[in-house]
């Protein structure tokens, strides 16, 4: 009775295709597994696929026939001239083809391009977990997709499986740049937080006492970003500030002295400080952050 059970149910679930088993799709692929899935796995080291055979996967010789065994094919390989590559050869008309392989924007709109040409509907997705994060209700996992979104709301249900999904778009690009633009925060992020226990290294401080120090403050300040996107829509970089860039700015000095005393160097802090620093000299010393975003992105324009 069980094993009918389990059949049954297996039926119902969409079988799917899954090019690349590294860390992050053999993670895909257990949790489409465990939910019921019949799931073809192919991988260029074809050893690393003989896990996920004995979990229940079929393993397919080529990336073709990979392809050709299923119509939701996802694709997990280790860039966007890796996913070319494994899909030369396939056929890929009538197929659903989800790219889960990190890219840029670009790849994302380059990439649908090249699908549509072939026959396939496309969507760009951006994973926003780490393999243990993946299959876990709980951890928080999710991927941002982009591109056609008649492929991403009948297929919904199975691409929620390993985690949440979030449609962003029809422009291809938008998963990548939603996926990057969060992961540069992330840097930003790090780069303070690495400079913070750097200042405290040589002292008799432990680390551990300074951690949640740390972690609140940072928590509290992260708060700034809803008064940056609101600033930023209504195009006021000066109402209601409490502490503008030109104040910012003049305590940048205690800061880089301090690194200094403490054998420190500045260097995760100093390109912010520099914008800042050439914002406040062009005139705009009674912004605060939201005025910076616009003069990055024309230097990175060339203006």
């Amino acid at each position: 009775m069980t094993d009918n059970t389990f059949s049954t149910a297996q039926a119902s679930r969409t079988p799917l295709t899954l090019l690349g088993t590294g860390a992050m799709g053999t993670a895909l692929a257990r949790a489409w597994l465990a939910a019921g899935h019949p799931v073809t796995v192919w991988n260029r080291t074809p050893a690393r696929a003989g896990a996920l055979a004995a979990e229940g996967a079929s393993v397919a010789a080529s990336a073709a026939e990979a392809v050709a065994a299923n119509r939701l094919v996802i694709v997990c390989l280790l860039d966007d001239a890796s996913v070319g590559e494994a899909l030369e050869d396939a056929d890929l008309t009538g197929r659903d083809l989800v790219n889960l392989t990190t890219g840029t924007p670009e790849d994302g709109r380059t990439r649908a391009a090249w699908a549509e040409a072939r026959g396939a509907r496309f969507l760009d997705g951006g994973i926003m977990a780490v393999p243990p994060m993946i299959g876990a209700p709980e951890s928080g996992a999710y991927v941002f997709y982009s591109g056609s979104g008649a492929l991403f709301e009948e297929h919904r249900d199975t691409l929620a499986v390993p985690a949440d999904a979030r449609y962003v778009g029809a422009d291809p690009g938008f998963a990548a740049l939603y996926d990057v633009a969060l992961l540069s925060g992330m840097s930003g992020l790090f780069a303070g937080i690495t400079h913070a226990f750097a200042l405290i290294r040589r002292e008799d401080i432990a680390p551990g006492d300074f951690a949640p120090l740390l972690a609140s403050w940072l928590t509290a300040m992260t708060q700034s970003v809803h008064q940056t996107a609101e600033r930023l829509e209504s195009g006021d970089y000066t109402k209601g500030i409490v502490s503008n860039l030109a104040m910012q700015s003049a305590a940048n000095a205690t800061l880089l002295r301090t690194a200094e005393e403490q054998g420190v160097s500045a260097e995760l802090l100093t390109p912010y400080m520099d914008l800042m620093a050439r914002h406040v000299a062009d005139g705009h010393g009674d912004q605060d952050q939201a005025g910076l975003v616009d003069p990055l992105v024309r230097a990175s324009a060339g203006d």
